[in-house]
């Protein structure tokens, strides 16, 4: 790996050992989530159950009096001032650890477009409240017809005759965790003449704001974690947009970067294949475990190897952020091999448990019950799980557009 100051001998060097220095940060890191990670916590997130509102905006708020909710920031933000290896380790300890994930809408999403792009007005207003969590970003971006193919998007903002507000009309779908939320940042279109990603304006709206109407889509397994969003004549304040009329197209390419880098999710990946064999040692076929039988055991190592060259791909654009290099198209490589480890992951343990998956538990998931119908906790999560995960493959921009975006700028296609 790169040294923690981010210097090379050569650049064509590629060092994948961390440094002493390096390894004693990973040791004091899990130290640390051992002693300071809710039990309770750990335990929903490990057994794959649905985590409450409460749940996220408490380990968010325990990291935040670390200072340690938003390690990607700069210094002069509140960031801790690691480097792009740090953060890496951090992430990894913390999947590893069981940790929920910072939800990425406000810290990783809107916050890196607020910094380079928002006025110091705005960084003041919402970058503390990102960083504490006072304030719960969704992101508005998706419509009926306007997918992946953002350019599309229909939701319309007209200027009041006096220029103080925008009045926002239209509607976004697919918003995660809305019902949550309390700010949306949104693509709205405000020059309707203009060239599909011309026209387009990067507003940050209250969810307070009287037009803005919630109706809740619940998906296959059964969870209300995605929505609708209405907008009627909801009057935006000028001084919420972000930078230029009509230039949020460029400023949404910024943020799709760091959306897509964080998808990965690796510490995650290989805690859920530590479960993955402890669940194939358990289960028998033909009188012996399972991960010992050849065909089985063959997926397994096959994954396993898939998730190695996982790693390798993160770690390269790692050591080209600590050297100073923000996300480009590689991070659509990263998302399409990511979204295949974890998609295949979640098949792997339903064909492990076999029957055991087939009750639909939702009193479980939701902490209702203490222990599952069939007595059997950790496999009553995983229809859902896998369920769940069939969303990885759409989100954050879809594999076909992934693969677009390699093609064009990576091959030269």
């Amino acid at each position: 790996m790169p040294s923690q100051n981010g210097t090379r001998e050569k650049e064509t060097d590629v060092d994948l050992n961390y440094t002493a220095q390096e390894e004693a940060f990973r040791a004091g890191m899990r130290a640390w989530l051992q002693a300071n990670l809710p039990d309770d916590i750990r335990a929903k997130v490990q057994g794959h159950l649905r985590l409450s509102r409460e749940d996220q905006a408490r380990w968010h708020r325990i990291l935040a009096a670390q200072g340690w909710s938003t390690p990607q920031w700069p210094v002069e933000f509140g960031g801790t001032g690691w480097n792009a290896t740090l953060r890496h380790i951090w992430d990894e300890e913390c999947g590893r650890a069981g940790a929920p994930r910072i939800l990425p809408f406000g810290a990783s999403m809107v916050a890196p477009v607020i910094m380079k792009f928002g006025n110091e007005a705005q960084q003041q207003q919402y970058l503390p409240r990102i960083r504490d969590c006072t304030d719960w970003w969704c992101q508005g971006y998706s419509e009926p017809g306007a997918g992946s193919d953002l350019a599309s998007l229909k939701t319309r903002a007209e200027l009041t005759p006096d220029g103080r507000f925008y009045v926002v009309n239209g509607q976004k779908t697919w918003t995660t965790l809305a019902h949550f939320a309390n700010m949306i940042f949104c693509l709205v279109r405000t020059d309707p003449e203009a060239k599909p990603q011309a026209g387009i304006t990067f507003l940050l709206i209250d969810m307070a704001t009287p037009g803005i109407t919630l109706r809740p889509i619940l998906t296959l397994d059964e969870d209300h974690e995605v929505n609708e969003v209405f907008f009627d004549n909801v009057r935006v304040p000028v001084e919420n947009r972000i930078g230029e009329e009509n230039r949020g197209w460029t400023y949404a390419k910024v943020l799709l970067g760091y959306e897509r880098t964080g998808i990965a999710r690796l510490g995650a990946c290989k805690r859920e294949l530590a479960f993955l064999k402890r669940i194939a040692l358990r289960e028998q076929k033909d009188g012996q475990p399972l991960l010992h039988d050849p065909v089985f055991g063959a997926k397994v190592a096959e994954l396993e190897i898939e998730l190695m060259a996982l790693e390798m791909t993160v770690l390269r654009i790692v050591s080209g952020e600590t050297a100073g290099k923000g996300p480009g198209p590689e991070t659509s490589m990263l998302k399409i091999k990511a979204v295949e480890v974890q998609q295949r992951l979640t098949e792997l343990m339903m064909d492990a448990v076999g029957p055991y998956a087939q009750p639909f538990d939702t009193a479980y998931l939701d902490g209702e019950n203490e222990h599952a119908v069939t007595g059997y906790d950790e496999a009553a999560a995983l229809a859902a799980y896998y369920l769940n995960y069939r969303k990885t493959s759409i989100y954050g921009g879809s594999d076909e557009v992934q693969r677009n975006i390699i093609s064009k700028m990576i091959l030269g296609l």
